[in-house]
């Protein structure tokens, strides 16, 4: 039987992806799309009236970020 603490968790990579983008800055492959998922998410936010852009922002990076470490 396998133990479920074995598996990787998203939070820790995540983590790992994020302190390493940190770390490397724009040298780092998951950098340039979070940035461009925050800037999508900003302008969609500053189109619709019910979001501000800082949440669109988060969003859009969120979304990016995910989408590169659940591959």
């Amino acid at each position: 039987m396998t133990d479920p603490h074995d598996e990787p968790d998203l939070v820790d990579d995540m983590r790992e992806e994020i302190v390493g983008m940190a770390k490397e800055g724009m040298h780092h492959p998951s950098t340039k799309p979070v940035l461009i998922g925050a800037a999508v998410g900003a302008v969609a936010a500053g189109i619709l009236p019910v979001v501000t852009w800082p949440i669109g922002l988060l969003a859009g990076a969120g979304f990016m970020l995910y989408n590169r470490v659940k591959r």
